[in-house]
């Protein structure tokens, strides 16, 4: 089966790359679906999931934003952040998701940010469900 190579890169360094069967994941226009040939485009990312299809099995990577870059032969993700299901700290992603629920919780009560507590509750809650495989 044909293949295309996928890198994974953050400002702290590359996260996976490795050649897969198939892409899917989240974009702002809506999910993509990447197979090798694929036409030539970038697109910005939503907080999800990238899915990487490989010899039948489906490898998880949880990314908060960042850019996806599609050319025939390969897809580059420059991710703000990204962590494979198997690197996620569970016990970490929980304690930020409780922060986040407590801080949208007091926002009427002071004067937090809503939109960067509601981004950082989206950001622990994919990071959970990537690390339970409910993708």
């Amino acid at each position: 089966m044909k293949t295309i190579k996928v890198s994974v890169v953050t400002p702290d360094g590359p996260v996976y790359d490795s050649d897969v069967e198939m892409v899917s994941t989240k974009a702002q226009s809506g999910e993509l679906g990447i197979l090798p040939g694929h036409i030539p485009m970038v697109a910005p990312l939503q907080i999800g999931a990238v899915r990487l299809k490989k010899d039948g099995k489906t490898e998880l990577i949880a990314v908060s934003g960042g850019f996806l870059e599609v050319r025939p032969d390969q897809v580059t993700i420059l991710a703000q952040t990204a962590e494979k299901a198997s690197d996620i700290d569970v016990e970490r992603a929980l304690r930020a998701k409780e922060r986040a629920e407590q801080r949208m919780h007091e926002q009427k009560l002071e004067h937090i940010d809503f939109r960067r507590a509601e981004l950082a509750l989206q950001r622990a809650i994919n990071r959970l469900a990537v690390s339970e495989k409910r993708f």
